[in-house]
């Protein structure tokens, strides 16, 4: 039982973790739609917009993480 704890912990991202993870993949995808607008390439603008889209996400869960901790921090008198 402990090992599966440990186990969820590790491979859990943090809030932050998450939310530059985001960033970055909003930041690519929107240099590949830019490149592949720039050169014809359809197949690496959806390349793109598909990776903007995780970064939207990946921002997404960062917020709710990090509002979560600051729920939890409230009721358990942490802040």
């Amino acid at each position: 039982m402990v090992a599966k704890a440990w186990s969820r912990r590790r491979t859990a991202r943090s809030s932050t973790t998450d939310t530059i993870k985001g960033l970055a993949n909003e930041a690519v995808g929107n240099v590949k739609q830019g490149i592949g607008s720039a050169t014809g390439n359809d197949k690496l603008k959806a390349e793109g917009k598909a990776q903007e889209l995780k970064g939207e996400a990946q921002k997404t869960t960062g917020n709710v993480k990090d509002g979560a901790k600051h729920v939890a921090d409230k009721l358990t008198g942490k802040v």
